[in-house]
């Protein structure tokens, strides 16, 4: 009689596991991805993941779905790593100028964005009891949310409200009864609202392409008045994992008059991405010393209507292969 997939895997064959595995890959890393709040962190999670689940595939007695075992075993290795304060908190950048004093620091300064390429085929039909759409929970204000949350509370409202697993589900998956579920659910659904309410969540805008058209021609020229136009009057400039954070047009100018004057005269470059299902661009600054263009941050924008809401600039450079977008550009001609 031949062997099923299952019975191959749990003999020690890699190919089977691979096979009864990488259907789930690509949702496990945006499961981490929200509950973690770094786009590196999920993949080392994921990795770490599936490492044990092979190792502890011989005692899968299937009384669950496969799936419901592999997020099991990624949502607690998601919490184990939420415990540990020295992963998940990275260094404090120092500004390549003295910045404007800002409105807060914000603590959540491990967060990352996520490639929208990734997302094409990342997220599977909620079940019929979730209560967020697969689009509305990717974007930063809810993943940023979640990062407020305590880790515990943060799985449960994924599990249950993002995902749709059923309570009783939840409750096997996390080892709780199902009243400790509801409990959890009804404090993180309370909190979630609550943290959401300091960021600026998404408001479609008619033509999201023409406001970050908008957007980069203005940031291009260094037309502070320009970008500043394009804001809401509550609108916040971040710029993980450094924790400054400059609330309204007056604060978000300031900030932008220092940045555009240690441009100088160096040349911005713009490329379109896309992140968290947000219009976003890597930019790229000119390098004083050599004739290329280096990264200088991950510009993700948050409409709000038709305009711009929140401007999160991320500086990790090590990020954008995972955007498609390159490590350098050539640089620009000399200004006329």
């Amino acid at each position: 009689m031949q062997q099923t997939t299952l019975e191959r895997a749990c003999a020690g064959d890699e190919s089977a596991f691979r096979i009864l595995t990488d259907p789930y890959r690509r949702e496990l890393e945006l499961h981490c991805y929200r509950l973690l709040g770094s786009l590196t962190d999920a993949e080392d999670m994921v990795q770490e993941a599936l490492l044990a689940a092979w190792r502890g595939l011989p005692g899968f007695q299937q009384r669950s779905s496969l799936r419901s075992w592999l997020y099991r075993i990624a949502t607690n290795r998601c919490l184990n790593a939420l415990r540990d304060a020295r992963r998940r908190m990275p260094p404090e950048p120092v500004p390549p100028f003295s910045p404007p004093e800002a409105t807060r620091r914000d603590e959540v300064r491990w967060l990352q964005p996520y490639p929208d390429s990734k997302l094409d085929i990342a997220d599977p039909a909620p079940g019929p009891e979730a209560r967020y759409t697969a689009t509305e929970a990717v974007e930063l204000a809810f993943v940023m949310g979640l990062q407020r949350l305590s880790p515990r509370q943060a799985a449960t409202l994924v599990l249950r409200d993002v995902l749709g697993f059923p309570v009783a589900e939840v409750a096997d998956l996390l080892g709780v009864t199902p009243t400790v579920v509801k409990g959890q659910l009804q404090r993180a659904r309370a909190s979630l609202d609550r943290h959401r309410g300091r960021t600026i969540p998404r408001r479609a805008a008619p033509d999201e392409y023409d406001l970050a058209r908008r957007f980069a021609s203005a940031y291009l020229s260094g037309d502070v008045d320009g970008v500043i136009a394009l804001l809401t009057d509550d609108a916040w400039l971040s710029m993980p994992p450094a924790p400054h954070e400059y609330h309204g047009p007056a604060a978000i100018a300031e900030f932008l008059s220092a940045s555009f004057a240690y441009r100088g005269e160096r040349r911005i470059h713009l490329v379109p991405t896309g992140a968290n299902g947000l219009p976003a661009f890597g930019a790229y600054l000119d390098d004083a010393l050599r004739p290329v263009a280096t990264p200088a941050g991950l510009i993700v924008l948050t409409p709000a209507g038709n305009r711009i809401g929140r401007i999160t600039r991320f500086h990790l450079d090590a990020l954008y292969p995972r955007f498609g977008l390159p490590d350098r550009l050539p640089a620009g001609p000399p200004p006329a």
